[in-house]
């Protein structure tokens, strides 16, 4: 596997703007001209004044360190290329405060099991006998079992009278019923009815359903709009399960950080849906596509408001994985505006072809990401090892071979069914 993160990129900017003017390469006016730039309303200004920057000791790790809250993510990440290399302790205090993305979770290989992690935290099965321990930094699990007489939403009834249930923050529900029974309904109402007590809730997976108990494209999902409705600072959304999936009416959302949607087949409608939310905070979006045969007959036309129109502008995340067309999501991807602004490019568990990956390895901007997760495709090993040479962090594990009798060119995503 191909995971390097080399030294930082010189950016070939365009200089120019305000006062004093860049001449050949050079800011002019020391380090005071160096802070003008960085207020310049073009980015690339502003990036070349970060390069600059370090030529003024402290005074310019000062400048770098302004440089993480630039408005700009392209600028942000630049800085923080140019300062992870630093040792003086202004630095290493400046980038623990500075999380581009902490959700290296998602890189998990997709297995079928129950999740250990969720949104940063450890994943607890709730008993009713220890109750509500570490409601900060745990998330508490709820699921159906078949010898218990608890329903899902019972075994809520029975956490909301915690003392600490005010306090909680992550949730995690598991199967809710027989998968052939009933959808994910009963739960939804049934946080929508805890909203009074569950006052600090940050973030709800809906649907840690494990193979054995249900296949993916079997769970039945529904409509999950009343959730953000009734929890405004939701922060962390996850749902897996396609079928039955809305969110509707669409919403404006001002808090809600990351959404996840795991299918095995991913309805065009729901991901027009997604689209017509506001979601102004969205940082992590994460969209599993699936297979035609189960229900996912996405196509790369409907990402256009994510990719081309910036839908989610502040998006540092962006997941377009499981995908039986992942070389067209390609093609549109290195001529998209996003590939400037995002941190983490994931392509996993799809279908990219070495044909795909030189349509990477041909687009500059590719070095702008700090990750690319191209794991799980069908990259040929010399494919790979061209991967090297990106000043990136590249994920290229579990390569999976053609299979000439599948119905996709003998490529296929890993969940579908």
């Amino acid at each position: 596997m191909t995971d390097n993160q080399n030294q930082p990129r010189d950016y070939d900017a365009v200089l120019g703007g305000q006062s004093p003017p860049p001449v050949d390469g050079v800011i002019l006016g020391g380090i005071e001209g160096v802070k003008r730039c960085l207020s310049n309303p073009v980015t690339q200004v502003r990036v070349a004044a970060l390069s600059e920057a370090l030529k003024y000791g402290d005074a310019g790790l000062d400048v770098l360190i302004q440089g993480l809250q630039d408005k700009s993510r392209l600028v942000q990440r630049f800085a923080y290329r140019l300062l992870r290399q630093k040792v003086e302790p202004q630095v290493k205090q400046a980038l623990q405060a500075y999380t581009p993305w902490n959700l290296e979770e998602r890189f998990t290989e997709y297995q079928g099991y129950h999740v250990t992690q969720f949104a940063n935290r450890q994943v607890v099965e709730f008993d009713a006998n220890i109750g509500i321990v570490e409601p900060v930094n745990n998330a508490y699990a709820l699921r159906f079992e078949d010898d218990s007489y608890d329903n899902l939403p019972s075994k809520l009834s029975r956490l909301l009278q915690e003392p600490n249930a005010d306090k909680l923050e992550a949730l995690v529900f598991g199967l809710w019923a027989e998968p052939s029974e009933s959808d994910s309904s009963s739960i939804v109402q049934a946080l929508v009815d805890a909203k009074k007590r569950l006052t600090n809730l940050k973030a709800v997976f809906i649907g840690d359903i494990t193979s054995e108990d249900s296949e993916i494209s079997w769970i039945q999902q529904s409509n999950i709009s009343p959730i953000l409705k009734a929890y405004p600072k939701l922060n962390f959304l996850q749902v897996r399960g396609g079928d039955g999936l809305q969110f509707s009416p669409p919403i404006r959302h001002n808090h809600l950080k990351a959404l996840i949607v795991e299918t095995g087949g991913l309805s065009r409608n729901t991901v027009a849906q997604i689209c017509n939310m506001n979601l102004p905070a969205l940082e992590h979006l994460e969209l599993w596509f699936g297979s035609e045969d189960y229900g996912g007959n996405c196509w790369v036309e409907d990402l256009n408001q994510i990719v081309f129109e910036e839908k989610f502008p502040n998006l540092v995340y962006l997941g377009l994985r499981n995908s039986q067309f992942s070389d067209e999501i390609v093609s549109v991807i290195v001529g998209s505006p996003l590939i400037d602004s995002i941190c983490v490019l994931d392509l996993s568990m799809g279908t990219v072809s070495d044909a795909g990956a030189e349509e990477l390895l041909n687009c500059s901007a590719i070095n702008n990401l700090d990750i690319l997760n191209i794991s799980e495709n069908f990259l040929s090993q010399e494919m790979i090892d061209k991967f090297s040479g990106l000043d990136v962090r590249v994920l290229a594990s579990n390569q999976k071979e053609e299979d000439e009798d599948s119905y996709i060119h003998g490529r296929y995503c890993s969940v579908a069914e």
